[in-house]
């Protein structure tokens, strides 16, 4: 039957396209409060084709009545826990990153454009806020399933799964592990969880992800004087909190671009002398990565003794994501601030906790208080990295299902992104979390002009129309 399946992809594919971009439509900013009632509607969509598949949907809502969250869409095949084969849980999120600065996009964010090959991107693609991330990569799953259902009118092909689409991803999953503990009858029977929020290696690369780094993130803010202050009066007499948090923050890095917050590395597993030699072996042209954000190959930086693919897949980082204070308007205005703030984050790998390391790096802040000031530290969000073992037989039956359907050599490869969810279900429910993504690192993710390239998403329908296939038969 998968012949039929594939075909059926094949044949209504302009459909699935613009199934696509009427989702893409909908501006589901989840940072944004704004948006709360798009959000709604997004979720609804998702749910509206996934009952047309012939799942049982449902669009739930998380936090609580004082201060409620997004939706998050909830569905499972009909025989979830009769049918066939593993049990699949696919994990995506329909929110979408703001789409600031609006004057860099070539087109509305929100006004999908299908767009023929040109000398940027060598192929058909769509540019929309979303397009890859992710709500092309989960439409890549709702086309699968909806073939299944044309072709042999039974959901998912009779394979157990249960669907979960989140609506707060992009701004911290903040209800999202109250949400799993609230549903965990529904979801603690699932064998492993499927995401397709990744990317490949290239265009003719496909790869699925074993594994990806954990998040911290914290907002720092560092008092002074009880008000802003004329600098010629009190410049050099007292501690500017411009000054002196930018001293700080320069000393959390050694001259190898180690980081110097105590503890840091305490729980930090390395990765294998064989994931080295494999990820060498990929041949990945890192100068090329580093021209498409305008960088030669001499910006090729990080903590001695790692590779740049190394630095990514397996290594922690510290960076501060935003700083401010005083006055920033235009022209002159000679003040000392009051505070000084800054945005700062922790990419952490195995088996470090964000809790443990923003605590680290607030007792490292108190320890370097500058005299006359004070700190004022927020965690405020977080999540665990997560890993899978290489030798997992739903790794192994993923990375089948991707060189069936496109007909090309599979990578196995890990991820500098954090994907919190993953690290929620391996701590509430013990379950693995398969990556099969197809994003490309050109499709400007999170940046304006954001696309998704036709090839890829014809990619993604296929491999996962084949892995229910091969789950739902059992095969290894």
């Amino acid at each position: 039957m998968i012949d039929q399946v594939l075909q059926n992809l094949q044949d209504t594919e302009p459909q699935g396209v613009q199934r696509l971009c009427d989702w893409l439509r909908i501006a589901s900013i989840s940072a944004d409060p704004k948006f709360a009632e798009q959000c709604q509607d997004a979720a609804q969509w998702a749910a509206d084709r996934l009952a047309e598949a012939g799942l049982e949907a449902r669009v739930l809502p998380t936090g609580s009545a004082a201060e409620p969250g997004h939706p998050c869409v909830l569905a499972k095949t009909p025989n979830a826990d009769t049918g066939r084969g593993p049990h699949v849980l696919f994990y995506g999120h329909y929110d979408v990153q703001p789409p600031d600065p609006l004057d860099l996009w070539e087109s509305g964010p929100f006004d999908p454009l299908v767009k023929p090959a040109d000398d940027k991107v060598p192929a058909e693609h769509i540019v929309a806020r979303g397009a890859s991330d992710d709500k092309g990569q989960v439409a890549m799953f709702l086309e699968a399933l909806r073939a299944w259902m044309e072709v042999g009118g039974e959901p998912a092909g009779g394979l157990r799964m249960t669907v979960l689409l989140e609506g707060e991803e992009e701004s911290g999953s903040e209800n999202l592990e109250k949400f799993l503990k609230e549903h965990e009858p529904a979801l603690k029977g699932c064998d492993f969880c499927l995401i397709s929020d990744t990317g490949m290696i290239s265009r003719t690369r496909p790869a699925i992800t074993y594994g990806v780094r954990g998040l911290a993130y914290t907002q720092i803010r560092l008092h002074g004087p009880d008000k802003d202050v004329h600098s010629g009066f009190w410049g050099g007499r007292m501690p500017n909190p411009l000054n002196e948090l930018t001293r700080v923050l320069a000393q959390m890095w050694d001259e190898d671009r180690r980081i110097t917050i105590d503890g840091f590395y305490d729980d930090l597993v390395e990765a294998t002398a064989e994931e080295r030699a494999e990820w060498a072996s990929l041949n990945i042209d890192v100068p090329a990565m580093l021209r498409n954000i305008g960088l030669g190959p001499e910006a090729d930086i990080g903590e001695a003794g790692f590779t740049s693919i190394e630095r990514e897949w397996s290594r922690p980082t510290a960076e501060i994501n935003g700083i401010w204070g005083g006055y920033t308007g235009a022209g002159a205005k000679t003040v000392i601030p009051a505070y000084a703030t800054a945005k700062v984050s922790f990419r952490l790998v195995a088996d470090q906790d964000p809790k443990d390391i923003a605590d680290k790096f607030f007792a490292w802040l108190q320890g370097r208080t500058p005299p006359g000031c004070r700190w004022e530290l927020e965690d405020m969000h977080g999540g665990h990295p997560s890993s899978v073992d290489p030798t997992s037989p739903w790794l192994s039956q993923a990375r089948r299902a991707m060189e069936q359907a496109t007909g090309m050599d599979v990578a196995l490869i890990k991820t500098g992104g954090s994907i919190p969810v993953a690290g929620m279900l391996k701590d509430s429910l013990g379950l693995d979390t398969v990556f099969m993504g197809f994003g490309l690192d050109d499709d400007r993710v999170h940046s304006p002009n954001e696309k998704f390239e036709l090839p890829c998403f014809r990619m993604g329908a296929r491999s996962h129309a084949v892995l229910i296939d091969l789950l739902r038969e059992g095969s290894a």
